[in-house]
C-alpha cells in the first residue's frame, strides 16, 4: 500500500479540516504541490474572531516565505527556500550524514479554502522560532435586515 494510500486513509485531521474549511468548485481546498508536503504540521484553530493557522516550517528564512491570499478566498502559502545544514563540512573525509529526517519539500506551496466569514482584508503573519502564524480576521456576523413590504388593496 502506498504512502498517499495510507495518508488518505488515516488522514483525520485533513478531513476535519475538510468539513471546516470545504473545497471549491475548481477542485482547490488543502492542496499541495512540489512532493510530500502533507508531512508539514499545521494547526489552524478558529475563535470568535478569527483563524489562525500555525505552520512549522524550521530553519528557514522568513524572506523565503510568502502568505498571499488568490482568488478571493484561498489562502495560499509558499515558501522556495532551503533549510540549511550544520556546518560540518561533507568533503571532510571521515564526515558524512547518517540519516536525514529534518528535510523540508524545496517548493512548499499550501492552499487553503477560506470560509464565506474569512475577512480577506484582515490576514496577518508572523513567523517566529521555526512557526509561522497566519491570522485571518472574521467578518462580524450582519443583523438580519426587516423589510416593510406595502400591501396593495385590490
Amino acid at each position: 500500500m502506498s504512502a498517499v494510500a495510507i495518508n488518505h486513509l488515516f488522514g483525520l485531521p485533513e478531513t476535519i479540516e475538510k468539513l471546516i474549511f470545504p473545497t471549491s468548485r475548481s477542485g482547490e481546498g488543502n492542496e499541495t504541490r512540489g512532493g510530500s508536503n502533507n508531512n508539514i504540521p499545521i494547526d489552524i484553530l478558529e475563535s470568535p474572531k478569527e483563524y489562525i493557522f500555525y505552520v512549522d516550517i524550521p530553519g528557514i528564512s522568513k524572506s523565503d516565505i510568502q502568505v498571499t491570499v488568490e482568488e478571493e478566498r484561498t489562502l495560499v502559502i509558499k515558501s522556495n527556500g532551503k533549510r540549511k545544514r550544520e556546518d560540518h563540512d561533507e568533503s571532510e573525509e571521515g564526515c558524512k550524514y547518517i540519516r536525514l529526517e529534518r528535510r523540508l519539500p524545496q517548493n512548499l506551496v499550501k492552499k487553503f479554502r477560506l470560509p464565506e466569514d474569512a475577512d480577506v482584508e484582515a490576514v496577518a503573519a508572523k513567523y517566529q522560532d521555526g512557526v509561522l502564524t497566519v491570522t485571518v480576521g472574521k467578518v462580524p456576523p450582519q443583523p438580519p435586515k426587516s423589510k416593510t413590504v406595502q400591501i396593495a388593496v385590490s
